[in-house]
């Protein structure tokens, strides 16, 4: 059972606390529609200044919508497409502190003005992304992107896509 906390300590320590709290929520639970949607869940409510978190899953050369929080999203982009198609097809972090500048950005909520996306990587496949949106300008940092990815490495362990 997922017990609501105050993160109080440095950055970091709150981090560190999600990834714990991620673990607890998932380890038990072999569906992955589930274990995706507490973990985007959980996200949302600890980070600060979003206005979209979620996942997308890898199908042939696209991604395509799976669980999330915020607005109705775009359903299929094909890797190579935006940041999220951009991370995917690259197999890396992708940070954007103005997605006005970001070419090719694929714009699902008009309020978006920065975004993260990490790539989900299996067995050295992408089998999906996770995508945080937010309405702020350089909302994301080198923390974020680094516990982000910790995040991810923590989530693979549990979902079989």
């Amino acid at each position: 059972m997922f017990h609501a906390q105050t993160y109080k300590g440095t950055r970091e320590e709150n981090y560190a606390l999600v990834i714990d709290q991620l673990k607890a929520l998932i380890s038990d639970e072999k569906n992955v529609v589930a274990n995706l949607a507490n973990a985007s869940a959980l996200l949302n409510y600890f980070l600060h200044d979003i206005n979209w978190v979620g996942f997308y899953i890898t199908e042939g050369n696209e991604l395509v919508l799976g669980p999330f929080q915020g607005l109705p999203a775009c359903v299929r982009i094909p890797f190579g497409k935006g940041v999220c198609g951009t991370a995917a097809a690259e197999k890396r972090t992708v940070r954007v502190a103005d997605v006005h500048t970001f070419p090719g950005h694929i714009a699902c909520d008009a309020a978006s003005q920065s975004e993260i996306v990490v790539p989900m990587i299996k067995d050295g496949r992408v089998i999906g992304v996770l995508d945080i949106d937010s309405p702020i300008k350089n909302r994301f940092d080198e923390v974020d992107e680094q516990y982000l990815q910790q995040f991810v490495e923590t989530l693979i362990q549990y979902v079989n896509i």
